[in-house]
């Protein structure tokens, strides 16, 4: 069964869904996306299609999956890739102490000995989140997040390709699932592989990148709203400087709302050096990277995020 012929039952939203729908629901639950991104997010609902997300660590791939499902309604299913990931840990395994329980049990009570279809029931089944999201039963559809998929490996692509062309997981002992409403997918890759094509024509696509400036303000005030203003405006403007110094890991949006809400709880509204010097571990989490903002110069630094941050 193709995806073109998966039922289309379940309408979450009360409105026509648009790509202005989307934009403003996204807002509502503190995330705030570009027009591509809410255009990609609106495609992905509205044909049925898997969302592949590309980008830096930290610009909020995985929180359009966690917002989508907060909105929707729908459970947020996550699988975590890694290298060696298998179907036991993706898609069902049988629970084989329960199953060993079981038959010691019925062997105790003197009871007919434990028949094969006994065992291999539903009642013994381990749904893993690919097999949860498939048969996922009434109600809104999951929202099933695909994290860091460049972390697997081909078999894994392979078998997720499967799955994701007719939404259909077999399992030999017990029976075919197949959805008839297919769970809202979003897939996200931080580059460290390329994701083979034949994965990438089954998805829309969309690259995110680091917000501008005035966008990662905005972004990061709808997220520590309880945060001065200014010292939003100070930190966002380091933030950018920091990205400019080709460290190894540069500080993403999530690591800009880290270090505000930082400065924050520390009770400062404005930054200054020796704050910017004791807070630096929220927004750099490698021992190099903070030996070359401080190579740098804090104050300088510092100078910098207050002009530009005026």
């Amino acid at each position: 069964m193709g995806m073109e012929t998966i039922e289309r039952s379940w309408e979450p939203m009360d409105e026509k869904l648009t790509v202005e729908v989307v934009s403003a629901a996204l807002v509502k639950h503190a995330y705030l996306a570009d027009e591509g991104l809410a255009t990609s997010i609106f495609l992905s609902m509205a044909l049925n299609k898997p969302l592949l997300l590309e980008g830096e660590a930290g610009v909020g791939k995985t929180e359009v999956a966690k917002v989508l499902a907060a909105w929707t309604g729908g459970k947020l299913l996550r699988l975590q890739c890694y290298e060696g990931i298998d179907v036991a840990q993706a898609i069902y395994e049988w629970d084989y102490a329960r199953q060993l329980l079981h038959l010691r049990t019925a062997e105790a009570s003197g009871a007919t000995a434990a028949t094969e279809d006994e065992l291999y029931s539903e009642r013994f089944l381990v749904r893993r989140p690919l097999l949860a999201a498939i048969d996922h039963g009434a109600g809104p559809p999951p929202v099933l997040l695909i994290d860091e998929v460049d972390r697997a490996d081909d078999e894994f692509e392979a078998m997720l390709l499967e799955v994701l062309s007719d939404y259909t997981v077999s399992v030999p002992e017990l029976t075919t699932f197949r959805a008839k409403v297919p769970p809202r997918v979003v897939l996200t890759s931080n580059r460290t592989r390329d994701v083979h094509d034949a994965l990438k024509r089954r998805c829309l696509y969309h690259w995110i990148d680091h917000p501008d400036f005035e966008r990662e303000v905005a972004i990061v005030g709808l997220r520590v709203p309880d945060a001065f203003p200014g010292l939003v405006r100070q930190v966002a403007a380091a933030v950018e400087a920091l990205r400019d110094l080709h460290l190894y890991k540069p500080p993403g949006v999530a690591e800009t709302i880290d270090w505000v809400a930082a400065l924050a709880a520390l009770g400062r509204r404005e930054i200054d050096e020796r704050s910017v010097a004791l807070s630096l571990g929220s927004v750099l989490k490698y021992q190099e990277d903070q030996a070359t903002a401080r190579n740098a110069g804090l104050g300088e630094l510092v100078r910098v995020a207050l002009q530009r941050g005026h």
